[in-house]
Formats: C-alpha cells, structure tokens, sequence
C-alpha cells in the first residue's frame, strides 16, 4: 500500500502525458504555457508581498500584533484558536500573498509539527482573501452594492478559523 501512495503522483503524471499524446496534444508546449503564466503570477503577487510583508513585520516588530495578540488571547483561547495567528487572520482577508509570507514566519518559528503550524498552514487553506475576491467578482460586472457581501465574507473566514482551528486540534492532538 506504501508503494502506492509514493508513486501515485508520477503514475498520474505518467497518465495524463500518456492521455495526451493519445490526443495529439503538445505536452511540452502546454508546459511551456503554464510556466509563462506561472511567472505572471509571480510577477502579480510580488509587488503585494513588497508593501505588505514589511507592514506585518513592522506591525509584528513594534508589538502591535502582539498587544493584539494579548488582549484577544482570553477570547482566541477561549475558542481554541491559537494567540499566536492573529496576525494571519488579520492579514489573510486582505493579501493572499502576504499571509503566505505571515504563515510561512509562524511555520518557520513554532514548527511545521506545532499546533501553531498547523493550525496556521490549515487557516491558509481554508479561508479566502475576501476583499480580493469581491473587487474581482463584483467589479467587472459593475456591481457596487457590496453591503452585505463584505461582512458575510468576513464571517466565513472567521468560520474558516475557528473551524482550521477546531480540526488541527481534533486530528492532530498534541
């Protein structure tokens, strides 16, 4: 069964080039194409991580994020959210990238294998940069009644937390 879990990615990779060439498909070209608008995004995301990086740092480094921190701990703690990823969950609705970089830091010092960590890299998968998603969604078509859209969205990533939270605890005991 182990075999199959480590080669079950190159076997999937083996099958979809082996799909491909049945198609006559140009993988090689398909790989060049994804790599160019992987650097696009590279590009897109880079100047977000020069502002914001810097901001939580400073935030982080004058002890904002962590009176922040002390003053919610009670709450967070109440709720089983670690203190420790209140700059994540400030951070995370505004900038994806910036909260990658704020969750990599806590990675990086609590440990991948810590409840902070985990708690941390589930948090970034689970919730959404809100005010991203609704200049995106809502901009295009011209909408501009985001009343409710706002506070909603805020509500799920808080529900996001609480639950990344509630689960790393349940499934990943310490």
């Amino acid at each position: 069964m182990e075999l199959l879990f480590t080669m079950l990615v190159p076997l999937i990779l083996a099958g979809v080039a082996l799909y491909a060439m049945a198609r006559r498909v140009d993988v090689y070209d398909g790989l060049l194409t994804g790599a160019k608008e992987g650097l696009g995004v590279l590009l897109g995301i880079v100047p977000a991580l020069v502002a914001l990086l810097p901001a939580v740092y400073m935030l982080r480094a004058s002890g904002a994020l962590e009176l922040a921190a002390n003053a919610l701990a009670p709450v967070l703690e109440a709720v089983g959210i670690p203190p420790e990823t209140v700059g994540l969950m400030l951070v995370r609705p505004v900038s994806g990238s910036a909260a990658l970089g704020v969750g990599a830091e806590l990675i990086s010092t609590y440990g991948p294998d810590s409840l902070v960590g985990r708690a941390a890299a589930v948090m970034l998968g689970v919730t959404e940069t809100t005010f991203y998603t609704i200049a995106v969604y809502s901009g295009p078509p011209g909408l501009v009644k985001t009343r409710y859209a706002v506070p909603a969205a805020l509500c799920a990533d808080l529900a996001g937390f609480l639950a990344a939270a509630w689960a790393v605890r349940l499934f990943f005991p310490l």
